[in-house]
């Protein structure tokens, strides 16, 4: 990068031998390529409650807004963030599909709604049955 390129972020800046580097935030790189991070169990540990897992308008799963509380005892289709891709286990979970591109959206190209209202993107993801 060079010297002169101004850059408003001072914590992502760091200069080297006289080279500067900018870091770019939350970049990921995500690989089917085995390795140890991809066979780490995520550990859940709530349970499943209709009140507080609510289902989509346009397609039969339920929302979870946080990778955290995905339930334990749950069988059916997940909604989870992207912020899921960075600790799915393919032992522990399939991924279906995107929320948008998923057969049995009722919106095809659009995303799930709860109670009418577009939410972020989704991942749907079901638990693999031993």
């Amino acid at each position: 990068m060079p010297l002169h390129y101004d850059i408003q972020t001072q914590t992502r800046i760091k200069v080297e031998n006289g080279v500067k580097y900018f870091s770019k935030g939350s970049i990921m790189w995500f690989t089917n390529l085995d390795h140890a991070k991809r066979h780490e169990e995520l550990k859940l540990y709530k349970t499943y409650n209709a009140k507080e897992y609510p289902t989509y308008d346009n397609y039969d799963a339920i929302e979870v807004s946080k990778v955290a509380e995905i339930p334990v005892d749950y069988d059916g289709m997940i909604g989870v963030p992207l912020t899921f891709l960075d600790k799915h286990n393919p032992e522990q979970f399939e991924i279906q599909g995107l929320d948008r591109y998923i057969e049995g959206n009722k919106t095809p190209n659009k995303r799930f709604m709860i109670n009418g209202k577009e939410i972020y993107a989704r991942i749907v993801i079901k638990k693999r049955t031993t």
